[in-house]
């Protein structure tokens, strides 16, 4: 909680945060005098403390210290001279006077980034470039595809791609460092996002061809239960489709016996062909496996495993001018679909 303090006889009291120590020593006559990128900065970490309600979270993603990330929230409650933030036990949350100032902060950041875009648009010199995210599946099997593809129409234009877990994506998305994502898990329903699905994608249970269920086509769950299984990392749409598509058949992801968990679909793949344990990930990444007699995929009886592939988008943000050729070039899912069809069936021979 903060606390009223009254600096010298006769001022006007002012609300100073109580979240431990804070070096108000930039301040002169009791405002101020940070530049507008401190000013942007401050907004920053504020907003994704907001977004987050976390500051641990906040932090991770900013690659700030927990003490940096209440300084700077520090500032701006000095500055504004209220109290922006509630903490609980369970984090964070806006208070009356933060509700007001997030929605602010919000407009001043896409000023401030769709500044930067225009200027650079009408940079002479400035070379086409698309921002994006993908997650670990679509960025190491699918994304080099599409991006193939996109040159072909669109020469000049350069890729600057962010692969990571869709939990951390969508995260980048709201805090406006991505524009697009592409995903192949189900992101937060109230973050105001637009989510278009482009593609489609089957997972399946994945054995090594010396396992004994090698010469199946298909296992119960209660089967399932009793293997060593080797899965994806929390926040993984991989895992998150798994477990939503094992609950709504009316199994329980949590009776799976849960060996170890990896961050990503090689790893995995080398320790099932090692014979440590099956796993459950997308049939596309196991293709050239399979064809070489490595690996074998095998459905679960009673339980579909699909997901749709999507690319996400802030509502209603700003794109740049070669986002907004990709996002169409990804809206004409018919052709997409050809290509990497095409693409993928090649692979897998």
């Amino acid at each position: 909680m903060g606390k009223l303090q009254a600096n010298t006889v006769g001022a006007k009291e002012k609300y100073v945060p109580d979240y431990g120590y804070c070096d108000f020593s930039d301040r002169i006559g009791g405002r101020g005098v940070s530049t507008m990128g401190v000013l942007e900065q401050q907004f920053r970490v504020f907003k994704s403390v907001a977004d987050t309600g976390n500051i641990t979270q906040a932090s991770k993603l900013l690659h700030m210290s927990q003490p940096s990330i209440s300084v700077q929230i520090q500032h701006l409650e000095r500055e504004y001279n209220a109290r922006l933030l509630d903490r609980t036990n369970k984090g964070v949350s806006l208070t009356k006077c933060g509700t007001i100032l997030y929605n602010y902060a919000c407009q001043v950041l896409d000023l401030l980034q769709e500044a930067s875009e225009a200027v650079g648009e009408a940079t002479e010199c400035k070379h086409g470039s698309v921002h994006l995210g993908a997650t670990l599946t679509i960025g190491e099997y699918i994304l080099p595809h599409i991006i193939n593809k996109f040159n072909s129409d669109y020469p000049g234009i350069d890729f600057n791609a962010k692969i990571a877990n869709t939990e951390i994506l969508a995260l980048d998305l709201v805090g406006k460092r991505i524009h697009v994502v592409l995903v192949e898990g189900p992101v937060p329903e109230n973050w105001n996002l637009d989510v278009e699905p482009f593609w489609h994608d089957e997972l399946a249970v994945v054995v090594a061809a010396s396992h004994p269920w090698a010469s199946r086509d298909s296992v119960t769950f209660d089967e399932l239960k009793t293997e060593k299984m080797i899965i994806r990392e929390r926040g993984s749409g991989t895992r998150k489709v798994m477990e939503l598509a094992l609950e709504k058949a009316g199994f329980g992801a949590a009776e799976l016996n849960i060996y170890m968990e990896l961050g990503g679909t090689q790893a995995i793949k080398q320790v099932v062909e090692a014979g440590m344990g099956v796993t459950i990930i997308s049939a596309l990444t196991v293709q050239q496996e399979c064809q070489m007699g490595r690996l074998k995929t095998l459905s679960i009886d009673g339980c579909q495993l699909s997901r749709p592939l999507s690319m996400v988008t802030v509502s209603k943000a700003p794109l740049t001018k070669d986002e907004m050729e990709f996002a169409e070039f990804m809206r004409d899912t018919e052709s997409l679909e050809q290509i990497l069809s095409a693409a993928l069936e090649l692979e897998g021979e």
